[in-house]
């Protein structure tokens, strides 16, 4: 308790400097009531030192500093009086409005000013005389002027530190979208980077094993044949995304995202890194012709979906049909790609389940679904099932 009203260095040096003021203007015999007080003269040096203890009081306790004050103000009009009294109380009715609460600070004011007021009527009925106006000056200007001086320091101080904390809360929050939109990009990034390199490599990994595991030249020679097909399409893909990332120069030209145009090629490639491992590739399109361009998000995703789950059935799938499927119907688009579901026996790639969430990311960033599992046939196989649905909407295409 004792250090919360431990008074600062200011209000020290404010009481120290009106305690000195006051004895040296009681020293030199200078007071502000003319000598007629019935007491003796170091009477006055009674409520100058309890307007210098108020002065203490002044920031940590402003209301005790105002209270003690007055009554101080008040027992000076009884003594010779000391000019430094009447101003050191000036500064205390200041800071109970600057540092006192907001209540005081919003009572203080029009408080002061009804004295004011109230005081000049009633000393100018007392005297009936024009000079009785100076009384209420000399009021107004110990009371309700520091009043209203405090009020305006401490609504530009408030308003100052509204505009701190404003800018400190949009500097937070231009923070978070900042790290929102890295992490949004860097998602973006790892989806685009697995599905451009996870069809190539597995093929790279399920036609070296072959090679490496049969001992046969032809094999071998058709093995490394594709190898070195992917590797290059491989390559080609990194090199569009690279692109795609770099600032670049006036020199560079953008590249195309993929479009669904292009998954007749991507099942004939699948076709060829299939063969090894039994799976058969078909494509049914369903969608009336010229029915125009998709939204390129839209697009893009297709394309992503059909690669992603080409490249799942050639690292999964037991020999068999692998058949991709498009239609649209009204503003849905859909994509469906179904393979054999079961154990191989020839080489296979290992995955690491990034490739689905990747496609449930591409999927839910359009609002649409998708699923993906497990469905037994008539004839007691199962299947594996990708299905998605992609809303084509004028939101879509504004996105």
């Amino acid at each position: 308790m004792l250090t919360s009203i431990r008074p600062d260095r200011d209000a020290v040096a404010l009481a120290v400097s009106g305690l000195l003021g006051g004895l040296l203007l009681w020293r030199l015999g200078l007071h502000t009531q003319g000598g007629h007080s019935l007491l003796a003269p170091w009477a006055t040096l009674v409520p100058l030192t309890a307007m210098g203890a108020a002065e203490l009081l002044r920031r940590t306790a402003p209301r005790t500093a105002l209270t003690i004050g007055t009554l101080a103000l008040v027992a000076d009009q009884f003594t010779w009086g000391n000019l430094a009294t009447v101003l050191m109380f000036t500064d205390v009715m200041y800071a109970a409005v600057l540092y006192g609460t907001p209540a005081a600070a919003r009572r203080l004011p029009p408080a002061t000013l009804l004295i004011t007021v109230a005081s000049t009527i009633g000393f100018l009925a007392w005297f009936r005389k024009p000079e009785a106006l100076l009384i209420g000056l000399v009021i107004g200007l110990v009371s309700f002027i520091p009043a209203l001086t405090g009020v305006s320091v401490r609504s530009h101080r408030t308003a100052a530190d509204n505009a701190r904390l404003a800018a400190a809360q949009t500097a937070r929050l231009a923070e978070m979208d900042r790290t929102q939109a890295v992490v949004a990009e860097r998602a973006r990034m790892a989806r685009e980077l697995h599905d451009m390199v996870a069809n190539h490599l597995s093929a790279v990994a399920i036609h070296s094993t072959a090679a490496l595991s049969i001992d046969d030249p032809d094999t071998s020679r058709n093995a490394l044949k594709v190898i070195r097909e992917n590797s290059v399409e491989g390559l080609a893909e990194m090199r569009r995304l690279i692109g795609l990332l770099r600032e670049g120069g006036e020199d560079e030209t953008p590249v195309a995202a993929p479009t669904l145009d292009a998954v007749d090629a991507l099942v004939e490639q699948a076709n060829v890194n299939g063969a090894t491992g039994g799976l058969v590739c078909a494509l049914e399109d369903t969608r009336a012709p010229g029915a125009g361009a998709l939204p390129t998000p839209v697009e893009l995703a297709a394309y992503r979906i059909v690669q992603e789950s080409l490249t799942n059935a050639l690292k999964h799938a037991a020999p068999g049909p692998v058949t991709v499927r498009l239609g649209r119907t009204g503003e849905l688009l859909t994509v469906e790609v179904t393979s054999v579901f079961g154990s191989r026996t020839g080489p296979t790639a290992p995955g690491s389940g990034a490739g689905l969430v990747g496609m449930r990311e591409r999927v839910a960033l359009l609002g649409g679904t998708i699923s993906a599992r497990a469905e037994p046939e008539g004839d007691g196989t199962k299947i594996w099932r990708v299905r998605a649905e992609l809303p084509v909407t004028e939101r879509t295409m504004r996105e």
